[in-house]
């Protein structure tokens, strides 16, 4: 996604929520977070990847401009010496939110859907079940894009030797493939289900 195009949509977001969007300083803090030279995966990459993900299953979105600011906020804080990312993500799109001027309600949805992106159990609303099939969409990608993804990865837990990171990546990639189904929005499960679980399965060896 070209700038242009990531700035475009970004605004449309706020635009669709019904609030002013916020200086453009906020809008490169986000985008100078992804560019952190510690990241290789959660980078623009991927949240250019999710915004077209979005972009493309937007008519099954209950609310899909609090989704879109959810992608933009959802890796904003990563650091992979902590394990509470997703939560000062999640608190920094609220406060964004209100700061904005967005109905209180609409910040909170937006801090919860962030919030389902920690993976630990699959969500129950429908529009944070659309968000995290869009973050796990990785998984479903053609086998080049996959490999890719398993690299970048790697890259961003070069710290962690071999016998301690390939026994955990082993357990979360295997936690996935143990979802029945793994995408719960249908279209993405009818284009993603069956080539996640091969990438999957091969990715565990």
């Amino acid at each position: 996604m070209q700038p242009e195009a990531r700035r475009a949509a970004w605004l449309d977001a706020w635009r669709e929520l019904g609030t002013a969007a916020p200086d453009d300083a906020l809008l490169a803090g986000l985008q100078a977070r992804y560019g952190e030279p510690h990241r290789a995966y959660h980078t623009l990459q991927h949240l250019d990847e999710c915004l077209e993900g979005l972009a493309r299953e937007r008519t099954h979105a209950r609310r899909p401009a609090e989704i879109a600011l959810a992608l933009w906020f959802h890796d904003a804080i990563y650091d992979v010496h902590r394990h509470d990312n997703e939560a000062l993500s999640a608190d920094w799109a609220r406060q964004a939110l209100l700061g904005a001027g967005a109905p209180a309600d609409a910040a909170q949805r937006v801090h919860a859907l962030v919030m389902a992106t920690r993976h630990q159990a699959q969500p129950q609303d429908a529009d944070a079940q659309l968000l995290v099939d869009i973050d796990l969409a990785i998984l479903g990608a053609p086998i080049e894009r996959f490999a890719e993804y398993e690299r970048q990865i790697r890259i961003e837990y070069a710290h962690v030797p071999p016998e301690v990171f390939e026994p955990r990546r082993r357990q979360i990639l295997g936690a996935f493939l143990a979802r029945e189904p793994l995408y719960l929005t249908p279209s993405i499960r009818a284009q993603r289900e069956a080539q996640a679980r091969f990438n999957l399965r091969q990715a565990i060896g």
